[in-house]
């Protein structure tokens, strides 16, 4: 799970011309958000759905390809491919790819305006991922500024919240979702819950249904992964 050229893939149309796959990026520039996590079991649902799917990490720090190496480090089977592309041709690149894939997920960086206004030139619906605090929450107004700046260029642009980290059993949660409906964005009514299995996957390269087929989180990414299919359609 190397760069672009050692998995050897074509940008380009091939069979003739078909439609691109749809590109969905987890975009926050606050850190912390959860938003690796969620790209790698987002993309790994759409896999398993026998999906093509291709991980695009444009965060630098690599975490999504820290996890593709520790997955084949441990031996487990390759779901889909993982290729950094951290650089401002983003949105260039990614409909490219987009072109072999039915879904292309982009992984974004936290604090780095310039490559985030790149991933939103490149998708077809941003997810927005905040942890369940009214802080997390204000913290994603300059998030909300660069997709309305993007929406200029490409107004088919959808976005959404995903509350994620939620903590079981607290109410936290629907403190965050009220201080949402303030957003002229849609919070997605699948909210994902902080548990120790998403960890221990990512400790191992794997996901959280590989660990635990029929547990919550499973669940949950499951849940989400069907929302985002509806807000695509």
């Amino acid at each position: 799970m190397g760069s672009a050229a050692s998995e050897g893939v074509e940008y380009g149309l091939s069979g003739g011309a078909k439609l691109p796959g749809k590109v969905i990026a987890l975009l926050n520039q606050k850190g912390g958000a959860g938003k690796t996590t969620l790209a790698t079991h987002l993309a790994g649902e759409f896999a398993t759905q026998g999906m093509r799917v291709t991980l695009l990490d444009a965060d630098p720090q690599g975490s999504a390809l820290d996890w593709a190496q520790r997955r084949a480090q441990s031996g487990h089977g390759r779901l889909y491919g993982v290729f950094g592309l951290a650089r401002d041709s983003l949105h260039q690149e990614a409909p490219q790819i987009a072109l072999q894939a039915d879904f292309v997920v982009i992984d974004g960086p936290p604090r780095v305006a310039a490559l985030a206004r790149s991933a939103l030139l490149a998708a077809d619906l941003v997810l927005i991922p905040v942890q369940p605090s009214a802080y997390d929450v204000w913290a994603s107004h300059e998030m909300v500024q660069l997709i309305t700046e993007a929406r200029v260029f490409r107004p088919q642009l959808r976005a959404a919240f995903v509350i994620n980290r939620r903590v079981v059993g607290t109410v936290i949660g629907r403190e965050a979702r009220a201080a949402l409906a303030d957003q002229p964005f849609p919070a997605l009514l699948v909210e994902v819950s902080q548990r120790i299995v998403f960890a221990d996957s990512v400790a191992a390269g794997r996901l959280a249904f590989e660990v635990a087929p029929h547990c919550a989180a499973a669940r949950e990414i499951a849940a989400l992964a069907q929302a985002v299919r509806e807000m695509l359609l």
